[in-house]
């Protein structure tokens, strides 16, 4: 019995309780959750739903505990329930309701975790979006991370999910990044507010390779060659180095097809229409102020350029006429202005920003080595890439490290700390659960265990206390996954795993699940390796979330 199953009986017996009492059943809630109790010896699970209700019926909420007491007592799989304090529900479950969850998760495999509380909501997830004129840095590898776990936990409960990366293709940046190719390429040194590291000398040369003839031609017409081919050159490597970090993006966004169809025209045709935009000095504002934000900000400069808010207006626009219902938008630890005046324009085109925008911001993440900041990429010049990240540490172990917190705290991953191999290191802690479950199965078919079919299998077998601590573990990966993607949280996920790692590693060491010698395979061997092979479902499914690999052997 899963604690949501479980909830339902409660419900179901508060039902009962108003019809023979002839209380309004209008009082009682859609839903109700259980909880685990801090104590153990408490019982399985809690239920607060006597206290909930006393006050909306006038009845003393002991009272309505014992008349739920009564009714719950008759439930199936229900061992016993007390009442504590002023009218908590502690209710304790028979071992084979308990166990049934083993094969329950095994039998669901992949699915099991996986819900609709986020069904029908279409949203747009941008994240990473650095800008094209050098290699993802750390801070986007970030958002690499974070922003991939999320859309699968979005997709796992429900929500239809695009993920998006936009290039910012247009605007000084660019002149600058194809300045910095020309004078490489020259072998001249960078411009002042140019930019520097060996990316930029080997994509120059690229560039020469395919254009032999680019520095024949006049400054003018070379800078636009380095442009359009280095933009591509860069653009390139970006997807590539994500896709080999596990991170696909459904749409690649360039800010200049906003330009060149006309987009930032039509934004500011239905900013004007809706009232919010005015005239002065030559340029042309959009009143934000009347949304809450600090200042109005301009669309249009008096020399007839548009503003990079103009492109973000257009772009909010543009995904809205998409078809998403929320936007949400993954910003790095320096955009935390962005806030007022992206809520200001939502308001500004009739939108709600708490329903149609969401921001959310991330902390700055430092490389360490030997106790100190490693501040110098070797190929990037001034900051650490996300190569440079994989290079230290791997994938898997970049991911999870990079999920494992919230994404509202600053970072330093420890280079020692995450290549170890030992339980200090989190992703080894979790995976080298997933390696062991894996053994033990196959450990079980070389001596001739099975776990046979669902009518071999006997739940009511596994009521020793790790046991029912690790059931009552995977029960709660379902309320995680629906928690997780509903505070846009990954790092939940990571923590829970760990907890349930923990678990299973105290039922390893307490309850034997292989035969020993020339011992008879029982009932309660083939019981424990269903909840051995619902462990290795769980887990295999928790890191599948976060992007990270559930290995069979280590």
């Amino acid at each position: 019995m899963t604690p949501a199953e479980l909830a339902e009986v409660v419900l179901s017996a508060a039902h009962a309780v108003f019809a023979d009492r002839g209380l309004d059943r209008a009082a009682l809630p859609e839903r109700t959750a259980v909880e685990r109790p801090r104590n153990p010896e408490h019982g399985d699970y809690a239920s607060t739903l006597a206290l909930q209700l006393s006050k909306k019926v006038g009845v003393p909420p002991r009272d309505l505990a014992a008349a739920l007491v009564e009714q719950l007592g008759r439930a199936p799989g229900v061992k016993s329930v007390e009442i504590a304090g002023p009218g908590f529900l502690n209710i304790r479950l028979d071992p084979a309701a308990a166990g049934q969850l083993a094969r329950t998760i095994v039998e669901a495999g992949p699915a099991y975790g996986r819900g609709a509380a986020l069904a029908g909501q279409k949203i747009n997830l941008e994240f990473v979006s650095a800008n094209p004129t050098g290699p993802v840095h750390i801070g986007g590898v970030r958002w690499a991370a974070v922003g991939d776990a999320l859309s699968r936990l979005l997709r796992a409960t429900g929500a239809d999910v695009g993920t998006e990366y936009y290039f910012n293709d247009a605007g000084s940046q660019i002149d600058r990044f194809a300045r910095s190719l020309l004078a490489a390429a020259k072998g001249e040194p960078a411009p002042e507010d140019g930019y520097g590291g060996s990316y930029i000398a080997e994509i120059a040369t690229e560039v020469r390779n395919r254009r032999p003839d680019v520095l024949t031609l006049d400054d003018a017409a070379a800078q636009e060659v380095f442009r359009v081919e280095g933009v591509q050159l860069m653009f390139t490597e970006i997807k590539s180095s994500l896709r080999e970090f596990g991170v696909e993006f459904d749409t690649y966004f360039n800010e200049k097809d906003l330009h060149d169809r006309g987009e930032l025209d039509q934004a500011l045709a239905r900013l004007r229409a809706q009232g919010h935009v005015f005239d002065t000095d030559g340029a042309t504002w959009l009143r934000t102020t009347d949304f809450g934000d600090d200042k109005d900000r301009v669309l249009r400069k008096s020399n007839g350029e548009w503003t990079y808010f103009a492109a973000d207006c257009a772009y909010y626009l543009d995904k809205r006429e998409r078809g998403f219902d929320r936007v949400v938008i993954m910003l790095g630890a320096d955009h935390h202005g962005y806030l007022g005046r992206m809520r200001a324009m939502a308001a500004c085109f009739g939108d709600d920003p708490d329903t149609n925008l969401e921001i959310l911001i991330g902390q700055l993440v430092n490389l360490v080595r030997d106790g100190a900041p490693v501040r110098m990429s070797k190929r990037a010049g001034t900051v650490v890439t996300l190569e440079d990240l994989v290079d230290a540490i791997g994938v898997d172990a970049s991911r999870y490290a990079l999920a494992r917190y919230s994404s509202d705290s600053p970072i330093d991953i420890d280079v020692e700390l995450w290549t170890r191999a030992t339980r200090d290191n989190p992703v080894y802690y979790v995976q080298y659960v997933a390696a062991r479950t894996a053994s033990v199965g196959r450990n079980a078919a070389e001596v001739g265990l099975t776990r046979g079919d669902a009518g071999s299998f006997h739940p009511e077998l596994l009521y020793h206390d790790k046991e029912n601590e690790l059931l009552k573990a995977l029960a709660e990966f379902p309320a995680v996954v629906a928690t997780a993607a509903e505070l846009r949280e990954p790092h939940r996920v990571a923590r829970y795993l760990e907890e349930l790692a923990g678990a299973y590693h105290r039922f390893y060491d307490s309850c034997r699940i292989l035969p020993r010698g020339d011992e008879e395979v029982t009932d309660l061997h083939r019981a424990r390796l269903w909840l051995n092979d619902a462990t290795r479902t769980v887990i295999a499914n928790g890191l599948h979330l976060l992007g990270v690999s559930a290995p069979e052997r280590m």
